[in-house]
């Protein structure tokens, strides 16, 4: 079974970032990198499932520079078999992502292809579906749990409703939250070894344009500070003055 992971360079989330001047994107002066969150809980699924069946060959995917080199090394030393980079400094949205994928899809023909839910970075949640649809094959958003078998994926996810199972044929597209599992800690043995495994570089496969633009970014305005209230009927009149109620 062949398993093919995404894997996106983003900013630390917990690093603070701000606009760079002109509002023309977000200053990452100094800032520090990894692999989105997501993505590498998806990638620790694979993982888990290769330790589970040694049948299951687990790959990997960024699209970017040289830079993604780094996250692409961390992926392999998680456990990945193999990585592949995505050469390009175009401009890109989820739909010109979805298109670079889904050709390599085609090429491969993995029988799942595990995301994270989301980057954390612009926060689109929208990759993985479009995916799903170029390609035709059934899909699964924001899985707490996979258990693949018979040729298909069992899959349950959380909704603010409850949970929900579904049952997906293989190929499938999932897309993987935060409850699905926690990311192993790769030891100092795994990082070396990850040095000798294959990376492949190739430009893109397709001419797809983004659909969406940046026009600025800026920062939020500043919460404004709280107010201390002595009763229930000093909060109702508060609130009704700022028309909340």
């Amino acid at each position: 079974m062949k398993v093919l992971c995404t894997v996106k360079r983003v900013v630390d989330p917990y690093a603070k970032v701000g606009p760079l001047a002109d509002g023309s994107g977000i200053d990452t002066a100094g800032a520090k990198f990894d692999i989105n969150p997501f993505d590498e809980i998806a990638v620790e699924e694979a993982v888990r499932m290769k330790e589970a069946d040694s049948s299951v060959h687990v790959s990997v995917v960024s699209i970017g520079g040289d830079e993604c080199e780094e996250q692409l090394r961390k992926a392999l030393a998680m456990g990945a078999d193999d990585a592949l980079l995505i050469e390009t400094d175009d401009e890109m949205d989820s739909t010109v992502i979805a298109a670079e994928l889904a050709a390599l899809v085609q090429e491969l023909s993995p029988d799942v292809v595990l995301m994270g839910k989301q980057a954390t970075d612009d926060d689109n949640g929208q990759a993985g579906q479009m995916l799903a649809a170029k390609l035709g094959w059934p899909q699964a958003t924001y899985a707490a749990k996979i258990v693949l078998g018979d040729g298909k994926a069992t899959v349950t996810r959380e909704t603010d409703t409850g949970e929900e199972t579904l049952s997906l044929s293989l190929p499938c597209v999932i897309t993987t939250d935060l409850r699905l599992n926690e990311p192993r800690y790769i030891p100092l043995p795994g990082i070396i070894k990850a040095r000798g495994k294959p990376l492949e570089r190739r430009p893109r496969a397709t001419d797809a344009q983004p659909k969406t633009r940046v026009l600025s970014i800026e920062s939020p305005p500043a919460r404004p500070p709280g107010r201390v209230v002595e009763s229930v009927d000093e909060l109702v009149a508060a609130l009704r003055d700022r028309g909340a109620i």
